[in-house]
């Protein structure tokens, strides 16, 4: 049996510290909490026909949340993927695959990110990092984990303080703008420029819709922090100090969202970064989300039973239902309508 690649071994490490760690934002918060949504003691609506339903480049979801991006390359990995994609499946929500860079190097473990045969109807991103154009990866890469999972849109990812921090990071982000212009430009699905957990602001939106990208996945602070994970792969103290001093670094979800859909009111924003309920989720959706991303809360579920990744999703999203209801909103543009109030 062969060894695994330096990329295959850290998605494992990933895997292992997510899971056992604690590696939630410290000293940041989303913000959700200091905004709340408006309760209406008289709604004109029957909570039974609310409508959460909305469709999204030729896929229909029956909910406004997507699986967000987590893991791949591993055997592990795999079998979490296929549990999340058969909880898309049957919650009618999307799903993000983990970075398919280890597939793109390894095409053995391509299946651990095939999951289209459990969720034929879901919408399904591919995944590869942004900073990889700036390292022999281009338009034909893209385009090979498109079609490695059958994918309906490209996730490239945005993650400039994991890679600054990590043990042998890639640094260079130097051009990377016009690099992803030329894949917007080349592949023929969208593409969803996205960070993991540090957030986009105003003007990178600004600059990245111009690139031709279709999204924002703004992935602001407050939930897990990828410093706080590379801190526990660290191999010296100076390693560990540096990681461990960025715990509280980036734009709160709430505020990241605010920016990019006053910079763009027509652009579509995945609402992602510490949403930890559906409550949250409607906080999120009626700051100028079009729908809304988790990723950590469901991955303890995923290595258990596609059954429970449903539980703890089908929480969420009559958490939601529910939020909808007492504020009035009969359907998803209406939410989109509500004023939050600071507490």
């Amino acid at each position: 049996m062969s060894l695994p690649s330096e990329t295959e071994q850290r998605k494992g490490d990933h895997l292992r510290i997510v899971l056992q760690q604690d590696v939630q934002s410290k000293g940041v918060t989303t913000g959700f909490e200091q905004v709340r949504l408006p309760h209406c003691a008289l709604p004109d609506l029957d909570a039974r026909k609310i409508a959460l339903s909305l469709s999204l480049w030729g896929r229909s979801l029956r909910a406004p949340f997507l699986i967000s991006s987590m893991t791949g390359g591993t055997a592990e990995a795999g079998m979490i993927n296929r549990r999340l994609a058969e909880a898309a499946q049957e919650l009618g929500i999307g799903m993000g695959l983990g970075s398919q860079r280890a597939a793109i190097e390894d095409a053995s473990l391509a299946a651990t990110y095939q999951v289209r045969r459990y969720a034929p109807d879901v919408l399904l991103l591919a995944n590869l990092g942004a900073v990889q154009l700036n390292y022999g990866y281009g338009p034909d890469e893209c385009q090979r984990a498109v079609d490695m999972i059958e994918a309906d849109a490209l996730i490239l990812h945005l993650n400039a303080l994991q890679e600054a921090v990590q043990p042998h990071g890639n640094t260079n982000f130097a051009g990377l703008l016009k690099k992803i212009e030329q894949v917007c430009r080349a592949v023929p699905v969208p593409v969803v420029a996205k960070e993991v957990g540090n957030g986009i602001n105003g003007a990178v939106a600004r600059q990245l819709v111009d690139a031709g990208v279709a999204a924002i996945d703004v992935a602001g602070a407050g939930g897990t922090s990828w410093s706080e994970v590379e801190s526990h792969r660290q191999e010296g103290q100076q390693g560990l100090a540096v990681a461990r001093a960025f715990a509280g670094w980036g734009i709160p979800t709430a505020e990241a969202i605010r920016q990019v859909r006053a910079a763009w009111p027509e652009i579509v924003i995945i609402g992602s970064g510490g949403i930890r309920s559906g409550v949250d989720a409607a906080k999120a959706i009626a700051l100028g989300a079009d729908l809304v991303g988790t990723a950590a809360p469901m991955l303890a579920p995923a290595t258990n039973l596609a059954q429970t990744v449903m539980e703890r999703y089908g929480t969420y999203i009559e958490q939601l239902r529910v939020a909808m209801f007492c504020t009035g909103a009969g359907d998803l543009a209406a939410l989109r309508q509500v004023t939050l109030h600071p507490v």
